[in-house]
């Protein structure tokens, strides 16, 4: 069966981006299509059960005020549904499981509720249509234009969607190849770029930072939650690459920054950082006794980052054999905590670990979706290189500031270790903008990148690839094509006419997307 529809603005990908850029187009009054390929809309937020990495100063300023009302509405949907202590309850800034990699650790179904209920209103009225279990596989262009898309729905049924405006917020930027847009992969030369920490060789478009397969479990201390052996775990068991300092499954990592072996542990009790902490999504003393049995936490470490290949621009078989290796590597660190880990105590492993499938909505308890780092990237007009944002480069000027600016973000140049056996990359970066023509291709004239696909580079990506980033281009994206609709112009002509610009970036602010930062320091 194939159908036919018609839109306005149709987003493909229903991940933070996508979700930011539906929720803005739509509150400009634009008719909206929305796919995903999972069960949940949200990406990292929900789907890959990936708490959101944030600055420090996320509370106050330096996210859009869409995504300040999400990270309320989390917090209030604990409060009001359920029986948290008086001292929760009074935490203005409650973070549900108070993990340590963010002001807003929770579980991805409460941010999905959230997630939906802000987009309620649209669904209801007809204005947003959501098409979930939804991937693309065609689209058919007519020189610099893309006239359609097709999605395989549910069931192998098939839509075609035609629309003057598509954006692009899959994980992997698969919009790009299928339409025939320009785009780069992997690690750019430093020839190119002029990069401080780009290739001294040629580019490497394999060279592509690790993907992770989260899940998420509790403990339950003298319980036998142990799971199946899986598969390859012989193979993990013994897995060491040649950048790593011990083998994969063990206590032992690269610290991000200096490259020095760091030694972790599970729990507190030590003088080494628990690991259970990091990514903890529900902490059961925010909570009446009885509420939760154990507080659950996301297995999201260096120790399940999967760097052993790649998942796009490679045949099916291959990309399926990498998405199945990296589950078998987070299953394999989880059987290994269970059963062989080295406790303080002198015992190995922790049984009472258990798996929680209830919270990623999968029946093993793995993410719906792997977590992905690093995607395919537009040929854009403007490129934001390292020299644009590092601060060993830029020092006490701040980051350069960009005049097309939509939006701005933080978060250190951060690179997990490669496919081509690269380890960490980890500098300080300077508070950000997000230049207009980071979005624009080069070429074609009616699909926007809205995720982690703008024009950066394998460097810059490091630090223009988190949660509320993401959101403002996503939400900057919507609103572009949504204006240039109502304008009768073109987005490449929304960055070339001075008033046009000022007219989109005068809009952004009256929907509360912040443009320019406080004068603050390095990250």
């Amino acid at each position: 069966m194939h159908r036919e529809i018609e839109t306005d603005i149709a987003i493909i990908g229903g991940g933070v981006g996508g979700y930011a850029a539906a929720l803005s187009a739509c509150r400009m009054g634009r008719q909206v299509i929305l796919t995903e390929e999972t069960d949940w809309i949200g990406g990292q937020l929900t789907s890959q059960a990936v708490p959101p990495d944030e600055h420090r100063w996320i509370e106050q300023f330096g996210c859009t005020r869409s995504y300040r009302e999400f990270r309320q509405g989390v917090r209030a949907y604990y409060k009001r549904h359920f029986p948290v202590t008086a001292q929760a309850q009074a935490a203005y800034y409650l973070n549900p499981g108070n993990g340590g990699v963010s002001r807003l650790c929770a579980e991805p179904r409460a941010m999905l509720e959230v997630l939906q209920a802000m987009i309620a209103p649209f669904i209801h009225s007809g204005r947003l249509t959501l098409l979930l279990r939804s991937r693309p596989v065609s689209a058919e262009t007519d020189g610099d234009t893309v006239r359609s898309v097709t999605v395989q729905e549910a069931y192998g049924r098939r839509l075609t969607i035609r629309a003057p405006y598509f954006l692009d917020a899959t994980e992997c930027g698969d919009l790009l190849p299928l339409a025939g847009v320009e785009y780069v992969t992997g690690a750019e030369s430093r020839a190119d770029t002029n990069e401080p920490h780009a290739l001294e060789g040629p580019a490497d478009p394999h060279d592509i930072q690790a993907f992770t397969w989260c899940l998420a479990m509790d403990y339950l201390e003298g319980e036998n939650h142990v799971i199946d052996k899986p598969k390859d775990y012989s193979f993990w068991r013994k897995y060491r690459a040649d950048f790593w300092p011990d083998q994969q499954l063990s206590w032992v990592s690269p610290n991000p920054v200096t490259l020095e072996p760091n030694e972790e542990t599970l729990f507190w009790g030590t003088d080494k950082y628990p690991l259970f902490i990091y990514r903890r999504i529900i902490d059961r003393a925010n909570f009446l006794q009885g509420t939760y049995p154990g507080d659950i936490s996301i297995i999201n470490w260096a120790q399940n980052d999967y760097w052993l290949g790649r998942i796009y621009d490679v045949p099916p078989h291959e990309a399926q054999r990498h998405l199945e290796g990296a589950r078998q590597l987070s299953l394999s660190l989880l059987y290994w905590l269970q059963t062989e880990a080295p406790r303080p105590d002198g015992k190995a492993g922790y049984p009472g670990l258990r798996l929680r499938p209830d919270v990623t909505g999968t029946a093993d308890g793995l993410a719906q979706a792997p977590y992905i780092r690093e995607s395919r990237r537009i040929r854009a007009q403007f490129t934001v290189l390292e020299q644009h944002v590092s601060a060993a480069v830029r020092g006490d000027q701040g980051a350069v500031p960009f005049a097309d600016s939509v939006g701005i973000g933080c978060y250190r140049i951060d690179l997990h270790p490669s496919t081509a056996g690269r380890n960490y990359l980890d500098i300080s970066s300077l508070p950000f903008q997000i230049p207009l023509g980071s979005l624009l291709p080069v070429r074609v004239r009616n699909l926007l990148p809205a995720c982690k696909n703008i024009g950066t580079t394998h460097i810059t990506n490091g630090c223009y690839r988190l949660h509320p980033v993401e959101w403002n281009i996503g939400e900057a994206a919507g609103a572009l094509a949504a204006f240039c609709l109502d304008q009768a112009a073109e987005p490449h002509q929304v960055r070339s006419d001075a008033a046009k610009l000022e007219a989109f970036q005068t809009l952004l602010t009256s929907y509360g997307v912040e443009l320019a930062w406080p004068k603050i320091g390095a990250v």
